[in-house]
Formats: C-alpha cells, structure tokens, sequence
C-alpha cells in the first residue's frame, strides 16, 4: 500500500491496522536536541482514545504509547522516532457478519475494488483507529512548533444542528467535556441532540475548528505547496473529514471584495490586518495572523439501523450493522485535526529555512 507517509522534510510514515497487533507510526526529521518522553504524546492521545464517554464507542483502549527509537537521555537524537501503541481490545469477530457483504458509509467496497482483498475486522487500515499514529506523530510536531512560540487549539464548533457561541468561548470545557466543545452551554444542547441520536440507532456530524497562532508571515510556498492547500490535504486526509475551510471558507462566494479584503495598518509592531476574513493565509503565504481553519465530519457510517448493500458475490442484501461505534466521531477527531495540521505547518516551516538568502547564510555563518 503506497500513501502511508507525509512530508518532506517532517515525515510522518503511520503503520497498523484496527485489529492487529499494534499501530503506530515512523516520525524522521525531528531536530536533536527536543526535550521529549512518553507523557507529552500520551496527553494527545488520552484525548483520542475510545471509551471517554457515553458518547464515544465502548472500545477500551488505553493507547498506551511506546518510543521505541530517536530519544536517548530525554531528548531526541535526529534520528528517526519510532513510536508502537498496542491494541489490546479488539473483538473481531464482531465483524464476521460483514465479512460478506459492504458496509454503507464504508471503505470496505472501494478497498474490495482497488485490492481485491480487505480487512473487514473494523476496517482495518481504513478505521478511525489508524489516526492513533498520526496524534502520536503529531504531538511531536506540536512540541516543536511550541518551541518556536506557535500553538494550536482544535475544538468542536458544532454537533448537527448544535453550535458553539464564540462570545461564551471557554478553552478549558474542550478538554472536560464530553463534546470538547467551548461553550459549556452548547455541550448540554449537543448532548441531547446525541442522546436523539441514539435513541433512534442513528449518528451525527459536526464541524471542528482550528485556530493557530504565532505563526509569522511568509510560511508557505506560493505554487502548489501552498499553506492552506498543504493544511486542507492534510485535514482532508482524515477518513471522516469531507469539507475544508480555510478563513471565511464558503462564505467568500457569496461576499463583495470590499467586505472580504482584510485592510492593512502599521504600528510600531509591524503591519497588521484590521479583520481575518483571509483567516491568515495570503496567496498561500501566512500573513502573521491568526490561521483560522474548519473540517466538516460526516456522521459515523456504523449505525444499528438496518441498510441496504450489497454481498461480495454481487447481489443486493441487507446488513445490520453489529460492534462497539461511536454516535459521533467529531470530539475524538477534535485532536486529529490539531495534530495533522501541526505536521503540516511544521513541514513547510522547516522549508521556509531556504526561502531567504540573508537568512540561509546567517544560519551557515552561526556554524562558523
């Protein structure tokens, strides 16, 4: 299988499948010298692991993450990371029902077409639980954008018809919530929405937000490895995620340029925009604002509702699906988004370094 890696200069290669014997993922690129151990991933990934709430799949998994290489004495080395997250509460035979037919929603016909043979224990390497290496991987991003003064902050802007109200933003309600909403007043409504939900066997989507800050102007290239294009491939990359929006996003198309222009100042700080309708991203170039970016997730395709499909043999069925699923994906995938986005961010800043000639010979005759 190609197209398990990420980066050019940050690489990111994920590995593992839902039921086999572990996940995990290959970081090479990390700078020596990084103060890291296992507690700053597992942060990140307690944040993804199933089993938090009555609105998260049953499935208990610690994600219990094990360095394995790049990190001698609490600091990693430059070589690369190796990192190894056990499963230890698969139920395969949950599945053995689908083993003959495709699940709606699911990968499970297009991987049937593209292989000719599947996975069907929870998906395999199309599951959810593949993103495990990726916030694995990306908390090690993150750390390193931290130590540059950039931070982001993903959380649930919305849950079907539920949003949250920015001017009741609450930054710790994303982490002791189960909805990782910021609005404390929100969650209690999404909650009932999902308890509907699940009354009827049915799931919902909802919308994440991302915001990163301290990200100085002219990160990005300007052609085809733009800043929001590398961050929307990113994001997009994620199973569940169907829609990318960078700023305004599709508001644009029903704007005027002299209300979607984000007029220029200068203070004695440097040049500033009065608004972000641009949400920080300028010809594909960072601008020093805000980067403001939102992922649209579709509901959980595994609802226990009966469907129609179609067997392996070609002919038309039903399926009901069977198994532990989440009603709605979007609060674990809150720190998917964070962490793709931070491996995405870091990359082109490591490009940056080339960009500018003072730059580049400044950082050679520091060497010297």
């Amino acid at each position: 299988m190609a197209g398990s890696s990420f980066g050019k200069y940050f690489t990111v290669t994920t590995w593992g499948e839902s039921h086999g014997r572990a996940l995990g993922a290959v970081v090479d690129g990390c700078p020596a010298g990084l103060p890291l151990c296992e507690a700053d991933i597992q942060i990140y990934l307690d944040r993804r692991k199933p089993g938090g709430s009555r609105y998260a799949t049953s499935r208990r998994e610690s994600d219990a993450v094990q360095i394995l290489s790049g990190v001698f004495e609490g600091k990693t080395t430059g070589t690369p990371i190796s990192l190894l997250i056990p499963n230890t509460d698969q139920r395969s035979a949950d599945y053995s029902e689908i083993a003959s037919c495709y699940r709606p929603g699911h990968a499970d016909y297009t991987y049937d077409a593209k292989y000719g043979f599947r996975d069907y224990r929870g998906g395999g390497r199309s599951s959810g639980r593949e993103t495990a290496g990726r916030v694995a991987a990306g908390a090690i991003a993150a750390r390193v954008l931290k130590e540059l003064g950039i931070e982001l902050c993903a959380y649930t802007k919305a849950i079907g018809p539920v949003s949250a109200d920015p001017s009741r933003f609450d930054r710790e309600a994303i982490y002791d919530t189960p909805t990782a909403m910021p609005d404390r007043l929100a969650n209690e409504a999404a909650k009932r929405c999902l308890s509907d939900c699940m009354a009827r066997a049915d799931s919902a989507g909802g919308i994440i937000e991302c915001r990163i800050t301290g990200v100085p102007a002219g990160i990005g290239e300007p052609v085809f490895d733009k800043l929001d294009a590398v961050l929307a491939a990113a994001v997009m990359s994620v199973g569940a995620i169907k829609a990318v929006e960078i700023g305004d996003g599709i508001a644009v198309s029903s704007s005027t340029g002299s209300k979607n222009n984000d007029p220029f100042y200068a203070d004695e700080t440097g040049i500033h925009k009065r608004t972000n309708h641009a949400g920080g991203i300028l010809g594909g170039i960072s601008d020093g604002d805000t980067i403001l970016l939102r992922a649209h997730v579709k509901p959980t395709p595994s609802i226990f509702q009966e469907q129609e499909t179609v067997g392996t043999n070609g002919e038309n069925r039903t399926v009901q699906i069977k198994g532990r699923h989440d009603p709605v994906i979007v609060p674990r995938a809150v720190v998917v988004v964070e962490c793709m986005a931070a491996l995405a961010l870091l990359d082109l800043v490591m490009a940056n370094t080339t960009s500018r000639m003072d730059r580049f010979a400044a950082f050679y005759r520091n060497l010297l």
